[in-house]
């Protein structure tokens, strides 16, 4: 799923993970989540992302930790 919705392009934000096709770094949504924003907050907030993009940050994060410490 992640190689789906997540993009890395040394073009874009400087080679941060990204959600695919835009420049919405995943850092920034993972920060969000932690800060207290619920799914729905954001899916608001940024109507061209889906759950399964907020999802995939999720398990990018879980899978790179070390770039959220």
């Amino acid at each position: 799923m992640l190689l789906e919705r997540i993009s890395i392009d040394p073009g874009i934000c400087h080679g941060q993970a990204c959600v695919k096709g835009t420049r919405i770094p995943v850092h920034q949504i993972v920060r969000m989540l932690a800060n207290g924003d619920t799914v729905d907050d954001l899916i608001a907030e940024y109507p061209s992302l889906s759950r399964e993009d907020f999802m995939a940050c999720l398990d990018y994060a879980g899978h790179h930790d070390e770039h959220f410490a």
